[in-house]
């Protein structure tokens, strides 16, 4: 098995007896790196021999999931010169990316009709399926996959779909159901906003009030009564801890990391109605006030913070916690006089550098459990919407190693946060806001989104991690608007992430499109907005 694997790398361009390298036919979405197609296929009928290696840690049942829908009628073996299909790791990582994979179909070289996939690591193996999946197509005499050889990796480490379940809470199933969509393109990173001034979302095991309390919605944007609200939705809104470690697992096994979002120190609502003596106004007012922010100069509620922090990152491998950061109403933090006065006591200038000064104490405390802090891109101190109450931070800088989400603002602001050393995870609105409509972002002009800007030094373009598109869900009363927002368009930012920008056309994507287009509309995922894109 060594040497046929040895000789399907020598056979990448080669004419080999007779079998001619062909230009790429091959349909596949994110657009791979390399397809090299060759006259002839595999047909394979009945029971298909597969071999998955013990050491990459498939989740045998997920593989079997997908090479079922792909047609084929999966039996496990455990040796893989008997097997057809073959997913194994290279012997030494020789690829330089963890998520590249080599897919070799009947590759001249090989002696026998396989399938094999190769990889560094379990996550290449997942994206060789995922491709796998696409090539095959079923009649009466099987599935038929074509022979070709496809080496492929993602442009950028950071793919991601951000899910708001603070102002509409979807529930398992669904949360699953996006997540399979998720592998289907490769995309690695759920960004979960659990918590917004609408709900908390997530069960905290020494803070009940904020579900018990918390995850009551208000209705500021829903032209809903709470008694309708709650006839629609009568069920538990948030998640428990068990849940969340369920959906984590079930992500895991298709090669997605789950990044929580708690706000600090805005978009409080929901925790400071559960307990108010954490906000600013509402500890002077004695009751919640909407709108309000932590005071986090108090070191009762930086403990509070801590405590929450304990729990999430229990709950959530990937040590990565994004921390919010935005659209914080400062107007809270200058009507008070002990916020003021500790201001003034700490040369903190402006609420900005109290923000800053924060953040960074709370980006010392999750390094201190092995973890990296994400924040939306006020985070750096600056007045990134130009609003007029606002002053940029004059004294403190943002902690090293945190990683910057843009989202608004001058495009500067990323090349400004580069150049301080951040990297940066572009989300412009302009084109990542899967909330607005159609008419403003259309699929073309999601399809269109460069996440590297016009103007970033060469050396400088590294620091880019990747993109994230965004499903805020003010709007999403229910699962065929949730829908209607994210596909197709959620189709457009995984290839943005996936494939560089010089090597993508909108034609060609609508085109290679069509067969996950086909199987979304059986699925229900597109309907009524099938005339918008």
């Amino acid at each position: 098995m060594r040497k046929n694997l040895i000789g399907l790398f020598a056979a990448v361009l080669l004419v080999v007896g007779g079998v001619q390298a062909q230009e790429n036919t091959i349909e596949v979405l994110p657009k791979p790196e390399k397809i090299t197609k060759f006259q002839d296929e595999i047909v394979l009928s009945g029971e298909t021999a597969v071999y998955l290696d013990p050491k990459a840690g498939l989740n045998q049942e997920y593989v079997t999931e997908v090479l079922t829908e792909a047609g084929f009628q999966p039996v496990y073996v455990t040796k893989a010169k008997k097997a057809a299909i073959v997913f194994q790791l290279n012997d030494v990582p020789s690829l330089g990316n963890d998520e590249a994979y080599g897919l070799y179909v009947k590759a001249p070289g090989n002696r026998r009709e396989q399938i094999v996939a190769k990889a560094d690591t379990r996550f290449g193996l997942l994206y060789a399926l995922q491709t796998l999946r696409q090539l095959t197509s079923v009649d009466s005499k099987g599935v038929t996959v074509p022979a070709c050889i496809i080496s492929d990796k993602p442009a950028f480490p950071w793919r991601a779909y951000m899910q708001d379940e603070s102002r509409h809470f979807q529930g398992a199933e669904t949360v699953k159901k996006l997540l399979d969509e998720m592998a289907r393109l490769k995309m690695n990173t759920f960004h979960w906003h659990l918590v917004d001034d609408q709900g908390w979302r997530i069960e905290i095991k020494k803070y009940p009030l904020l579900t018990e309390v918390g995850s009551k919605r208000d209705f500021d944007h829903m032209d809903l009564t709470p008694q309708q609200w709650d006839s629609l939705f009568p069920y538990r809104t948030y998640y428990t801890q068990d849940e969340i470690r369920e959906i984590v697992q079930y992500a895991d096994d298709r090669g997605i990391k789950v990044v929580p979002e708690i706000e600090v120190p805005g978009h409080a609502s929901a925790s400071i109605v559960a307990y108010p003596w954490i906000g600013s106004t509402s500890r002077r007012e004695g009751k919640p006030v909407h709108g309000d922010l932590y005071d986090v100069t108090d070191p009762k509620v930086e403990e509070f913070l801590h405590d929450i922090l304990d729990e999430v990152v229990e709950l959530f491998p990937s040590k990565i916690v994004h921390i919010g950061g935005d659209e914080a109403n400062y107007t809270h933090w200058q009507n008070s006089p002990e916020i003021v006065a500790f201001m003034k006591e700490n040369n903190l200038p402006t609420c900005s550098d109290l923000q800053v000064w924060a953040i960074n104490r709370m980006s010392k405390y999750l390094a201190s459990k092995g973890c990296r802090m994400i924040g939306w891109n006020e985070i750096t101190g600056d007045n990134v919407r130009g609003e007029a109450h606002v002053q940029a931070s004059q004294s403190e800088k943002l902690a090293p190693g945190t990683i910057v989400q843009f989202w608004d603002g001058d495009i500067s602001l990323v090349n400004k946060a580069i150049e301080k050393g951040y990297d940066v995870v572009n989300s412009n609105r302009f084109f990542t806001y899967l909330d607005y409509p159609y008419e403003v972002t259309p699929l073309e002009k999601a399809y269109s989104f460069n996440p590297i800007p016009d103007g970033l030094a060469e050396e400088d373009k590294v620091k880019i991690l990747g993109t994230g598109c965004q499903m805020w869900g003010e709007f999403t009363p229910n699962l065929d608007r949730l829908y209607y927002q994210v596909f197709p368009r959620i189709a457009a930012y995984a290839e943005c992430g996936w494939t560089p920008a010089d090597k993508r056309y909108y034609e060609d994507f609508r085109k290679r499109f069509r067969k996950i287009e086909n199987i979304w509309k059986e699925k229900g995922y597109l309907k009524t907005q099938l005339d918008k894109y």
